[in-house]
């Protein structure tokens, strides 16, 4: 009997040395969690106001740490699970045409939601992605994470046509994805990223001269088209031992007709009414909006703060996004446009809700707003 409790411990201990080292060497040298920034790049990032003990930091004080007690409260919930957590039939997902978006003739600016934050915008004629996340698992590995709600892409990566620029709002998996960079990278001819973020495009193969580093409030121009990167209220990280290496941010788009607003992740805070301010107003605020938890409301906004958020950049409409592709959170998978578009109306502020692959005009006098994310 002890020689078979003796074997059965010393299997118990082989397998988890097996694992261990096996995490060790996964974290290690697996490419999906980017490169690290160097010493030279550090000092720099020290002269920001921003940039404190070796990490960013936020504008204002924000708390990411939650108690011993809201952790097993949220593990609690995540093992119990709740109701409508996910869709319960299959989504209404629009085909794209690669024809469509090569050859497009319309001039007005145009929007197509691929689900989540991912956006592919045209505008002046130019094609920008923002935060083209277009991987099914939003995870440094597909078993540690949950699968996208729809089951195809409204295009795949291959027939996209090329790419002007890439936008990406901060690193982590949900906005920043290895696999979808690796897919886009030929056909893209700039990256404009959050400082830091540049550490991970470097690791992964795109080109020195494609990459495009930038702190808050600095603006940069690309094909006529001026950007701005501005202040959010959140935090980055892809690894155990990196939060807030990287920067994050929002973006300002300013074409020669029209000014829009994506909003990238973050909680509710001043800097809002700040960008509208210097920058507003804007014809289209996507806003982020979803993925949301009392206990963790200082790095991802409520609903009801998402709309506010949108009068604050003044807005002329809004579109909720961070939502209707991944379950990251404890709420219903259509809590966030329920409640947001409920608030809008308040505020009487109009609120776009695309379907997945929908493409619209952003000044249209009759942009989509069907309850899609109703099963009748």
């Amino acid at each position: 009997m002890k020689k078979i409790l003796k074997m059965i411990g010393l299997s118990v201990g082989a397998l988890l040395l097996i694992l261990l080292v096996g995490g060790f060497l996964f974290i290690r040298f697996s490419p999906e969690f980017g490169g690290k920034s160097t010493p030279e790049q550090k000092k720099a990032y020290a002269q920001l106001d921003y940039y404190q003990d070796g990490e960013f930091t936020n504008l204002i004080p924000t708390s990411m740490d939650m108690s011993f007690g809201n952790i097993v409260s949220v593990t609690k919930d995540y093992i119990r699970g709740i109701p409508n957590g996910t869709p319960s039939f299959s989504l209404p997902v629009k085909s794209i045409d690669s024809l469509d978006i090569a050859t497009t003739a319309n001039t007005a600016t145009q929007i197509t939601w691929f689900g989540h934050s991912a956006i592919l915008l045209e505008i002046d004629g130019l094609r920008i992605f923002l935060d083209p996340m277009l991987g099914n698992v939003p995870a440094p590995h597909p078993w540690l994470g949950g699968s996208r709600f729809n089951k195809e892409l409204p295009i795949s990566i291959e027939l996209l046509p090329p790419i002007d620029a890439v936008l990406i709002s901060h690193d982590h998996y949900d906005h920043l994805d290895y696999g979808s960079v690796q897919k886009l990278k030929e056909k893209v001819s700039d990256f404009y990223v959050p400082s830091g973020v540049g550490t991970h495009l470097r690791r992964w193969g795109v080109a020195e001269e494609a990459i495009h580093e930038l702190n808050w409030w600095e603006e940069i121009s690309h094909g006529g088209l001026n950007m701005v990167f501005a202040p959010t209220r959140h935090f980055s990280g892809r690894g155990i031992s990196d939060r807030n290496a990287t920067l994050w941010g929002s973006w300002v788009i300013r074409g020669e007709s029209d000014n829009l607003y994506f909003s990238g992740d973050g909680g509710y805070g001043p800097h809002f009414r700040a960008i509208g301010e210097r920058y507003g107003p804007f014809n289209l605020a996507m806003m982020e909006c979803g993925q949301y938890d009392e206990r963790w409301a200082q790095i991802h906004m409520m609903p009801e703060e998402t709309a506010q958020a949108a009068v604050d950049v003044q807005a002329k409409r809004m579109m909720p996004i961070h939502w209707g592709a991944f379950r990251l959170a404890l709420h219903s998978w259509t809590d966030p446009v329920e409640r947001v578009t409920a608030k809008a109306a308040q505020l009487q502020i109009p609120v776009v809700t695309p379907q997945i692959g929908e493409t619209f005009v952003v000044n249209s006098s009759n942009p989509p707003n069907k309850s899609w994310w109703v099963n009748n």
